[in-house]
């Protein structure tokens, strides 16, 4: 599935209805207050591949770096690559290769006795960029036959670059250098820049990427369209050595401080074979041997390595995602086995810490059987959920939940979960997709369903549930006076007046924290109602 749907719809008021008449010798009274329950026609909204809901997407105007709120904002609102590309595939259930061992074995010996372990460097960041970014020129001088020039010309490239685009390792790694003197300062370095457009869904990324003068000059650069899962041509690099996207692999500070890394990382490795397997589309020249990891070979941290319960949020949220969705070897390196984390100069001091001191061995890493771009997630046949209508009901009766899975391959497991509201839910079932779920308090609840067959993205989708406090009235009248009491609700309470029940004009004729009121009787037919708060 490429996109996960939620559901949004109104509930409209059933108020108390009263209308008394003396002039007509008739009293007539209502005593309910609650919530009608019917759906309007839905709105949908986006449910990523860990489920999360991802709400609106906000709209780019200026220029935003990566290390500010502003854009955690708009990544978190993103979905980078559709549920079904490899960057964002489940993984913790694939079998694992036949020479997994000899294979983390040999990268094992590669790296040398010093740096047997996981490594993590701060080092690529990124700039958003709105769709009406002015184009600047920009000159490969590497690789401009691989590049794509977006509609530059010879071997200059045309990008949407703004004036604060960051180079790799600004700020946490380049002291006190403003970001005017690194974008011009070339060091030698690996100097990759990314560019996200979130409007359009593209980005662009170079290597070796200079200011010189007011002229842009990169080894190479690459452009990808989140919006599908199209790989480069054949046999062409990136800003990656294995002609991968490097944006979708950061491991970033929104997601760390939510607590669970989304996606597969980037890894590099010392040594790689002469080879590239899916989703990768180069390689390096490199050995000839089985055991040698393939550009785009995918590793999990093994399921049984215990995460330590007083390790960090951020340590946490980047183990667990290893576990399920993995790294994929994307470059080479000297001597180490590391993972790429932004540059964020809002990491906590002790982020990584334990990762970094206690360390986390290279054989708690396993070599899994990767999916081809036809298999998995990309196979014919995925489930797809249906929540039902949004409803809108008074508080304390049971919500008949009307929900629906598609299949055509194995039957998925179907559950039903709490996403977010005031209380808990208790259902009868979870795993039918039409059960009775029960609140504990009033408010609005969205619940979401979910569809899981082992194969293909889970499937989910959601339904909002609102909640109102029940008012139960009951009406006496002595003489000329009317009394009115209630149960329920939430203070404080108006009664209002109108002389039509179609009328858009009520009056307040008295607001009280009690749950009683009593109203004179006049010579005229008046309509009432009571609302709470």
């Amino acid at each position: 599935m490429c996109s996960h749907k939620r559901r949004n719809a109104l509930g409209s008021p059933l108020l108390v209805w009263i209308l008394l008449s003396t002039g007509m010798k008739r009293i007539l009274a209502a005593g309910f207050l609650g919530w009608m329950a019917f759906a309007l026609p839905a709105a949908e909204q986006r449910i990523n591949q860990e489920g999360r809901i991802l709400g609106s997407l906000a709209v780019v105007t200026n220029a935003i770096l990566f290390n500010t709120a502003n854009a955690d904002a708009v990544v978190a609102a993103m979905q980078v690559f559709p549920v079904t590309n490899p960057w964002n595939e489940c993984i913790s259930n694939r079998p694992v290769l036949a020479n997994s061992d000899a294979m983390i074995a040999q990268i094992n010996s590669s790296v040398g006795a010093s740096h047997r372990k996981l490594f993590l460097f701060q080092e690529m960041n990124y700039v958003l960029a709105p769709d009406s970014q002015s184009r600047q020129q920009i000159g490969f001088f590497n690789y401009p036959d691989e590049s794509d020039l977006d509609g530059g010309t010879g071997t200059n490239g045309l990008y949407p670059i703004p004036l604060n685009l960051p180079i790799e390792g600004w700020p946490s790694q380049t002291g006190n250098q403003t970001l005017t003197q690194w974008q011009t300062n070339n060091d030698g370095s690996d100097r990759h820049a990314i560019i996200v457009a979130p409007g359009s869904g593209s980005i662009w990324e170079t290597w070796e990427t200079t200011l010189v003068g007011t002229n842009w000059t990169a080894s190479n650069g690459a452009k990808f369209n989140l919006n599908t899962n199209a790989l480069r041509p054949d046999g062409w690099t990136s800003a990656d050595a294995a002609g991968f996207p490097m944006f979708p692999a950061l491991v970033r500070y929104d997601e760390c401080e939510r607590g669970m890394v989304e996606h597969a990382c980037r890894l590099v490795v010392v040594h790689t074979r002469d080879a590239h397997i899916y989703p990768a589309t180069h390689n390096t020249s490199g050995y000839t041997g089985a055991n040698y990891p393939a550009m785009g070979q995918r590793l999990r941290l093994k399921a049984g390595f215990a995460i330590p319960t007083n390790w960090t949020r951020e340590e946490k949220a980047l183990l667990l995602g290893l576990k399920k969705y993995g790294a994929m070897v994307a470059d080479n390196s000297s001597s180490f086995f590391s993972i790429s984390i932004t540059p964020d100069d809002r990491w906590p001091p002790n982020a990584f810490s334990d990762i970094a001191s206690t360390g986390i061995g290279i054989t708690n890493f396993e070599v899994i059987q990767t999916t081809g771009p036809t298999e998995g997630p990309r196979s014919p046949g995925a489930p797809v959920a249906t929540a039902g209508a949004d409803q809108t009901a008074p508080f304390g009766v049971p919500i008949q939940l009307q929900g629906a899975v598609q299949f055509s391959n194995v039957a998925p497991t179907i559950l039903w979960n709490l996403y977010s509201g005031p209380g808990t839910v208790t259902f009868d079932d979870p795993t039918l997709t039409n059960t009775a779920a029960r609140f504990s308090a009033p408010g609005v609840y969205t619940l979401e369903l979910s569809a899981d067959d082992g194969v293909h993205a889970v499937a989910y989708d959601a339904v909002v549930i609102t909640l109102t406090n029940l008012i139960n009235m009951s009406v006496a009248w002595t003489g000329m006076t009317v009394n009115l009491s209630w149960a329920g609700g939430t203070p404080p309470f108006v009664v209002e007046e109108a002389g039509t029940l179609q009328s858009g004009v009520w009056s307040g004729v008295v607001t009280t924290s009690l749950q009683n009121a009593s109203l004179a009787l006049t010579n005229k037919a008046d309509f009432f109602r009571i609302r709470g708060r």
